[in-house]
């Protein structure tokens, strides 16, 4: 999961924004710093959206010579991802039914937790009836 941004030189720094987030916005002197801010900022303000219960936005697409992509971290793109797959269903319901503990469920539903096994994550896939996909890029 990665989020679209706006980077442009100005004043001898390089300033990033958000389109999907008006409320992020960071810089850096060199550009790597500025991509590495990005990053930080994109991510630490999902995380506090997922604790204020918000829903992610769907990215917007990249536009332009000065579009870059953000990554989500891992453990937050899984926490929004079971929210959403929940649909309302409780985590004592989910978590009886992937064949965990009610608190083993919650701790994948917190970014700040959030740390499954494989294996973990097989049985959520099958329990939601989804393919799980793992992969380095």
């Amino acid at each position: 999961m990665e989020y679209n941004a706006r980077i442009k030189q100005q004043d001898g720094v390089y300033l990033v924004s958000f389109p999907d987030f008006e409320h992020v916005n960071t810089y850096g002197e060199t550009k790597e710093e500025a991509l590495r801010n990005a990053h930080d900022a994109l991510n630490g303000v999902l995380s506090v959206d997922f604790e204020r219960g918000y829903v992610l936005p769907t990215p917007s697409p990249k536009r332009g010579r000065d579009g870059i992509s953000v990554r989500v971290d891992p453990n937050i793109a899984l926490a929004y991802q079971l929210r959403a797959l929940r649909e309302g269903q409780t985590q004592a319901a989910i978590a009886k039914r992937i064949g965990i503990s009610y608190q083993a469920y919650q701790k994948l539903e917190n970014p700040r937790k959030c740390n499954p096994t494989v294996k973990t994550l097989e049985k959520i896939s099958r329990a939601f009836g989804k393919t799980l996909e793992v992969g380095f890029h």
